[in-house]
């Protein structure tokens, strides 16, 4: 690739230090740590690996990549994309095969979205992988668009507040997931995929039906960000800026031991004087 345009060169810088942000925010990334990058062969995961491998380079910490990709089997898919790729590039990868479409297709009844099933699949086959490896950290290229959609999705119909955390210690114990995009916006992410021209490997090579509840909650997002430019940034800094006792979870606070403070100076306005 030539030199970058004015554009091009602030988009990538702009990436590239939301990233580096949110690796120092979080802690995502330690001296010696090695970070399995998983690389689906979407726009996403393609940023998250070109950003890592700079911030490798620059940061003050030494720390190994290495890229992996999970060939699940589904017909038509490309094997010879990522390799080719990933060999281009001289970083070390694994591509890891497991039948689990199959799997899938076998358990879901046809015309059901397999989304769920496949993505639980795929993602306690990774976290094996990762700890044969010894990967200490596992990097995912889910995005800030891509937390904020989750938000919605989880307060819609599992009637939870609950989105996907920057940094999280999987239920096994023994994986820690990153999310080093997570103050990135897809339509950077997207347009950067653009100019670099990233071999895409297409997400529905299983025939799947889109994820319905996604595609409605992204949809309303980005026509809310159309009437009012911003909110979508707004509604992410609100998950960074907690506060339990203005909810209504008991877990959070206490709200059975509240009484009145008798030490509290008085408010009261005589309005008789005013």
């Amino acid at each position: 690739m030539g030199t970058l345009t004015v554009n091009q060169n602030k988009l990538q810088k702009r990436l590239r230090r939301l990233a580096g942000e949110a690796v120092a925010d979080f802690n995502m990334i330690e001296e010696g740590d090695k970070v399995m990058v998983c690389l689906s062969g979407g726009k996403d995961s393609y940023t998250l690996l070109d950003v890592l491998l700079h911030l490798q380079k620059v940061a003050p910490i030494k720390f190994e990549i290495v890229a992996v990709n999970m060939d699940q089997k589904q017909p038509g898919f490309p094997e010879h994309v990522l390799p080719a790729y990933l060999n281009e590039l001289g970083v070390e990868y694994h591509i890891v095969e497991k039948d689990t479409y199959s799997v899938v297709k076998e358990l879901i009844p046809e015309g059901k979205t397999t989304c769920s099933l496949c993505s639980r699949l795929r993602r306690g086959t990774l976290y094996t992988f990762a700890d044969e490896i010894g990967a200490t950290k596992m990097a995912l290229g889910h995005h800030r668009d891509d937390i904020v959609e989750t938000f919605f999705l989880n307060m819609f119909f599992n009637g939870s507040l609950k989105a996907m955390p920057p940094k999280l210690r999987a239920d096994d114990g023994r994986n820690v997931v990153i999310r080093p995009l997570a103050y990135c916006n897809e339509k950077d992410i997207q347009a950067y995929s653009d100019f670099k021209q990233f071999p895409i490997i297409p997400c529905n090579l299983c025939g799947s039906q889109e994820n319905l509840q996604r595609q409605v909650v992204k949809d309303m997002l980005q026509e809310w960000e159309r009437k009012t430019p911003g909110r979508t940034e707004s509604i992410f800094r609100s998950l960074q800026n907690v506060i339990p006792s203005q909810l209504a979870d008991r877990n959070l606070f206490d709200f059975a031991s509240l009484k009145i403070d008798e030490t509290a100076a008085s408010r009261f306005v005589n309005v008789v004087n005013l």
